[in-house]
This record gives C-alpha cells, sequence and structure tokens, in this order.
C-alpha cells in the first residue's frame, strides 16, 4: 500500500468516518430489536417449537448482523433478514443435534413443514406473534407468568423492563420466566392458535398481555423516549387482529376501543423536544378525530354485547377525555364513577390511584392527597413512580413546597425514563425556586 494512502486510511478523519459508520450499524440494530424483535422469534419459534432455542438463534442472528452490516451496509429490509439468519441457524441446530430433538416440546417434523393446523385456520389467524402469544398465554401457567413472558418474548422488554411493568423486583422476574419458560417445556405446550373452544379459557390473559404492552410503550419505564412507537403498534396489531378473530367477543372490543382512544392522543404527548406534555395542555386540535371516533363506535359495541368489562370501562374513561372539547370542561363526576365501577370489576391499587387522581380534579388537591393516604404503604406500589409524581402534583397546586420538592425527589429516584426525568427536574426546579423565595 503506498504510504500516503497508509496515512490516510489510519489519520483521524478516517477513523472518525469509520467510528461514525460503525455506531449508525450500531443505531440499525438497536432500532431492528426494538422493531422487529417479536416477529423475528415469532418466525424462530413456529420453526424449532422450542423458546430457548428460538431466543438464543435469534440472538445469534442479531450478533451477526452487528458483524456483518457494516461491510455489507444495513439491508433494506432487516426483518426478512434477521428471519433468514435466525432460521437457518435453527435448521443447523435441528439437523445436528438429533438427541436435542428428541427433548423438544412438540417434535419436529422432518420435512420442517407448517403446523397441519394452518390449512384450516382463517386468513387472518397465522399469525406468528399472535401464535407465540397464546402459547405464552396456556392455561397451564400461571396468569403473572403468561403476561410476563409475552412481554419478554413477543416484545423483546429486558427482563427488567418486564419487572417494573408487574412492580416487582428484577430478580424475582427473572424467576418467574424462568419457571414460565420450563413448563412449556416440561408440559410440552404446543405452539398455535387453540381451537375455537379453548379460547376463552386464554382470552383474559392475552387481552391483559395486550394492554401491558402497549401501557409499557405509552410510558416506557427507561430510555430516552416517553412512547416507545413499536410496542404501541404491536399492541395495535394484536388487539385488531384479537378482535377480528372473535368480533362478537365483548374483551376484545373493549380493548381495541381503549387502545385507539388513548392512541388518538399520542401526536400530543410529547412536544418537539420529546417532552411530556400534561392532558391539561396538550392541543387538542391535534387529536386525531378518526380513532376517537372509531373508539367511541367500538365501545358501543362491546357495551351493547354484554355486561360491561374491565377494558370497556377503562375505554369508557378515555372516551370522556377524547370527548371533552377543554380540559376544563371534563366531567371530572363521570370519571370517578367509572372508576368506582372499575374497582368492582378489577380492584386494583393503581386503579385506586387513577380514582384519586380523578378525585383530586373533581374536588381539589386535598382531597387527592387524602385519597392517596390509603395507597402510601401499599407494597404493590412501593416502587411505582406515578404514586410519588401524582403525590407532587397534589402538593404543588396546595403550594406546599417542600414536601412537594421532596415527593419530585422520590419520583425522580423511581424514574428511568430521560424524557420524564427531564420533566420531573423541572418541576423539581421550580418547587426549589418557591423555597429559596420564603
Amino acid at each position: 500500500m503506498p504510504e500516503a494512502t497508509a496515512d490516510a486510511e489510519d489519520g483521524p478523519a478516517f477513523r472518525a468516518t469509520r467510528g461514525a459508520a460503525h455506531q449508525a450499524v450500531v443505531e440499525a440494530v438497536a432500532r431492528a430489536h426494538r422493531d422487529h424483535w417479536g416477529a423475528v422469534l415469532a418466525a424462530t419459534v413456529r420453526l424449532v417449537r422450542d423458546l430457548d432455542t428460538a431466543e438464543e438463534c435469534v440472538q445469534d442472528a442479531y450478533a451477526q448482523a452487528l458483524r456483518t452490516w457494516p461491510a455489507t451496509a444495513v439491508p433494506d429490509h432487516p426483518e426478512a433478514w434477521l428471519k433468514t439468519v435466525a432460521r437457518n441457524r435453527a435448521r443447523d441446530l435441528l439437523r445436528r443435534e438429533s438427541a436435542w430433538r428428541r427433548a423438544l416440546p412438540l417434535l419436529v417434523e422432518e420435512d420442517l413443514t407448517p403446523d397441519p393446523q394452518d390449512a384450516d385456520e382463517p386468513p387472518f389467524v397465522p399469525d406468528d406473534m399472535l401464535r407465540l402469544v397464546f402459547t405464552c398465554c396456556h392455561p397451564a401457567l400461571s396468569r403473572d407468568a403468561r403476561v410476563a413472558l409475552t412481554l419478554r418474548l413477543v416484545c423483546g422488554l429486558s427482563t427488567a423492563e418486564v419487572a417494573r411493568a408487574f412492580l416487582v423486583q428484577e430478580s424475582t422476574m427473572a424467576a418467574r420466566i424462568t419457571r414460565a419458560k420450563k413448563k412449556i417445556a416440561t408440559a410440552r405446550i404446543p405452539y398455535r392458535v387453540p381451537d375455537a373452544a379453548d379460547l376463552p379459557e386464554r382470552l383474559s390473559a392475552v387481552c391483559e398481555v395486550v394492554l401491558l404492552v402497549f401501557t409499557t410503550g405509552e410510558n416506557a419505564p427507561v430510555g430516552p423516549v416517553l412512547v416507545r412507537d413499536d410496542l404501541v403498534a404491536c399492541a395495535l396489531h394484536l388487539a385488531r387482529t384479537l378482535h377480528r378473530l372473535l368480533p362478537e367477543a365483548t374483551e376484545p372490543t373493549g380493548l381495541l376501543a381503549l387502545l385507539v382512544l388513548i392512541d388518538a392522543r399520542r401526536r400530543t404527548r410529547v412536544d418537539a423536544e420529546g417532552r411530556p406534555v400534561l392532558l391539561a395542555d396538550q392541543d387538542r386540535s391535534r387529536w386525531d378525530r378518526d380513532r376517537i371516533a372509531e373508539g367511541v363506535e367500538l365501545l358501543d359495541q362491546a357495551l351493547r354485547a354484554g355486561p360491561p368489562t374491565r377494558y370497556a370501562v377503562q375505554a369508557a374513561v378515555a372516551a370522556v377525555h377524547a370527548e371533552a372539547p377543554t380540559f376544563e370542561a371534563t366531567d371530572w363526576s363521570e370519571i370517578v364513577g367509572l372508576y368506582d365501577l372499575l374497582l368492582r370489576l378489577w380492584p386494583t391499587p393503581v386503579v385506586e390511584l387513577n380514582r384519586a387522581v380523578a378525585l383530586g380534579m373533581r374536588d381539589g388537591p386535598q382531597a387527592g392527597l387524602d385519597a392517596l393516604e390509603s395507597l402510601a404503604t401499599e407494597p404493590a406500589l412501593a416502587t411505582y413512580r406515578y404514586l410519588s409524581a401524582t403525590r407532587a402534583d397534589f402538593l404543588r397546586r396546595l403550594t406546599r413546597w417542600p414536601e412537594a420538592a421532596t415527593a419530585y425527589e422520590e419520583a425522580l429516584l423511581l424514574s428511568d425514563n430521560d424524557a420524564e426525568r427531564g420533566f420531573l427536574e423541572g418541576r423539581l426546579r421550580e418547587a426549589r425556586g418557591h423555597i429559596a423565595e420564603q
């Protein structure tokens, strides 16, 4: 190599360009993980019928992308590339490890053909991700294990993110996920959409999974952004598929209504810099009115189909917000009444917290604070950042600045989302500024 060329390729400009190219690949792989993990894993599970083996193959595919894409460039269709690499890796394992094959939860056919059940299913049912959700939501697993496993496998959430969604320690969640995967293997649970007769016993858990995926996307527990569009899109896709699969069932209809009504406000939830915008400050002219109309129609369908489900009641709360012309015109009495009904259907600390917020809006911040008192020692909310943030907001509205500052500090300690932390830090500075003036 000519000396001048060698010097150029070893110079700071070349190293900077190479470093930027490598960083671009790293970001592309991270984006592919967010956007396509569930689809790649579901396609691989379809082949090997074993969750641990499929995870290993998919992880190998992403590692291969990190090694290959810097030299070949990021492919136009990363999902297809990753699926091909993961499935090729799976086929290699199936060919080489006959002993392992005998231990599969569901024996793989020699020719690796698709599940025969596929031929009998309507066109919209063979959805690999929905198959994986139904597998994870088998009635042999506990409800918490079903939801946790689906969040981990289908959505690619880290164990820490799943633990935050359940308000438990990471070690507890890791053990729960491991036990669930072992149960699927030892019980030889098949990877398929269940027969129509078996759907009802899994439907509630599947709906719960879809809602948790959506709420995790709407309020990401960790990371630089408040809203993870990939998780929101995944949840909406699964909810629409469920509704098409069971159009007369009240739970999927109410669930889809809830998701559509909340998602109608997505474009106003953060400002141009990605900072959270409270409901009171959102520009309602930018809400998606077509989606609101769709959500209200779905809610009407769900309520006409039978007794209200928790999803229909939550959708009704979202509809009250969506149809109020201004924040000040919100019918908080109706919302409190809906939360009273929801507590009868789904008595959880988080619902009590939401009811306290509604009370604080209807009857004033002191009423909201009083309603929070009983939740202060609730174990399930011990690490729930929104309890401290809600208390801080009530104290702020009462101009009890020292107490508000302490509550904002507590919320900051519990939040790992950068956008959320930026908002809380701003409120904390405000409180400290008022303290300094006193």
